[in-house]
This record gives structure tokens, sequence and C-alpha cells, in this order.
């Protein structure tokens, strides 16, 4: 497949695992409330129809902090680094979609728009798992991980300009907007760098908020100083 060449996917199953959500809401689906969030699954699940959108992109060349991908520049150490085996990438935005996002602002009560914003997360995630398994049989990519703009003051929102850049025309093909702050539009939609590694990683290692409910790897004090940290800084 080419370069510059983009994937979009957007026949993607979208159903919601009830008693997941059921319980992540803490609601009991045998009562009143359980019935009111049953038929607002149903009605997401009619109209959802998650995105994505992404590409097989080369590195050209990187130095201690900045790395350029087909010629687009990315300023992170921690990307830098992470990416030096990799010769090949996938950036990608992923997203619940247009209508669930027309969906949900039609709420006015707090306690179903916040149901609402849930229910936009599975859809998200429906996204990924399709996202991930697509590069794996396609590419066979093996072992990888991946990096997000905004996950780390090292890797800042403002770098999701670039990724867009790189992708070509995000709103086009799967109706992601960035706006001047940086900030998508579908609300859930995420955009990131697949690469990859045989060395295991996640931006929650580098991140020192306890209270986080999406956090997947525990914070590791010294990984900095021992991966990241420049050379000049330990001369």
């Amino acid at each position: 497949m080419q370069r510059n060449r983009h994937i979009v996917l957007d026949d993607i199953a979208f159903r919601v695992d009830r008693q997941q959500l059921s319980k992540r809401l803490g609601v009991d689906c045998g009562d009143d409330l359980g019935a009111e969030l049953a038929a607002l699954v149903s009605d997401a699940e009619r109209l959802g129809r998650p995105r994505v959108m992404y590409r097989l992109a080369g590195v050209d060349e990187r130095d201690e902090s900045e790395t350029v991908i087909d010629g687009v520049t990315f300023a992170s150490r921690v990307l830098a680094v992470n990416l030096r085996p990799a010769h090949q990438v996938f950036p990608y935005v992923l997203s619940c979609g247009a209508e669930l996002q027309a969906w949900s602002e039609r709420f006015a009560d707090p306690l179903a728009g916040f149901w609402a914003e849930t229910i936009k997360e599975f859809s998200l995630g429906s996204a990924m798992a399709r996202f991930l398994a697509h590069v794996e049989d396609v590419f066979h990519v093996g072992a990888s991980s991946i990096m997000n703009p905004g996950s780390l003051p090292d890797w800042p929102l403002r770098e999701q300009a670039p990724l867009f850049r790189l992708l070509g025309d995000v709103a086009g093909a799967i109706g992601v907007t960035l706006s001047e702050s940086f900030v998508m539009l579908p609300t859930k939609s995420v955009s990131g760098i697949l690469f990859p590694t045989d060395s295991a990683f996640a931006s929650c290692q580098l991140c020192q908020r306890e209270a986080c409910p999406n956090r997947r790897a525990p914070y590791d004090p010294g990984l900095f100083e021992r991966r990241y940290a420049s050379q000049a800084s330990n001369a």
C-alpha cells in the first residue's frame, strides 16, 4: 500500500455492552432508570457510526527532540526516543461519529446528557478496537504502542495540528474538525500515532496524575531519567 494513501473505516459495528455500561454508571437494569438507559442505548446503537482514518507513514529523520514523518515535523523528546527503532508508523484519528455528537447535544437533562457522553465513549472504543484489528490484519505490525498529542507536557495538544496535516482532509473523510485551541469535534474523538516497538509504552507511565479514570499503566518515577533524559543533561 502506498504511504500517502489514507484508509477510512466507516462500517464499524456499534453495540454497547449493557451490563458493563450499567455497572459503570451505577444504574440497576431492573428499575425505571435502567429502562430509560436501555432506551437511550438502543437509540444510540441505531444512529451511531463510529469512524476511523489512518495511514501508513514513513519516519524520515529525527534528532533528540524532533521527528519528521513524511515531511511533517513533530516536537517531542519522548516521541523521538520511542520512534528510534521505527521506520514506519500509523497516524490516526478515531471518532464516535457526527451522528452521535448531534444526538448527544439534544439532551437538556444533565443525567441523560452524562449517559449520552458515556455511550459515546463506548462508540469510540468500538472505533479503537476496529482500528487496531485492521492495522494488524493488513500490516502485521505485531507488538506496538501508541502516543497521543496532549497526553504529556512533552507532546502538548497543539501537536494535533501537524498530525492533522499529516493525515490530510480529516474533516472530509470522517467529519472530525480541529478548533483553533486544538480541540476535536465530535468531542469523543482521539488522535495519535501507533508505532511498532518491542518496548511497551504508555503515556501513563510518565504521568503523575493520580485520580485518572483512564489510567492504563502505573506511574514510573524513574522512567524519564532512564529512557528519555537527553545525553546532554546527563553529561
